[in-house]
């Protein structure tokens, strides 16, 4: 029996600038970088949003806390 590999490239475009390791995407989704997961997008008490460092943070909350990754100058 084979097995099959599939690796899959985002580009993330945003960050939370409270908690930097979360990203989004281009598409969308929210993923953690220092663990290598995709954060599930939950509904709660009516109002639906993600996760972020164990607390609940609802979607209107986070976008406004939402900013563009800084691009980062390297010396060499």
């Amino acid at each position: 029996m084979s097995t099959i590999t599939i690796s899959v490239n985002y580009t993330c475009k945003y960050r939370l600038n409270f908690a930097t390791n979360y990203l989004w995407t281009t598409c969308g989704k929210c993923y953690n970088i220092k663990s290598g997961r995709l954060i599930k997008q939950i509904y709660k008490s009516g109002c639906i949003g993600y996760i972020i460092n164990s607390k609940f943070h609802s979607l209107t909350k986070l976008r406004g806390q939402l900013e563009k990754i800084p691009k980062e100058n390297y010396p060499f």
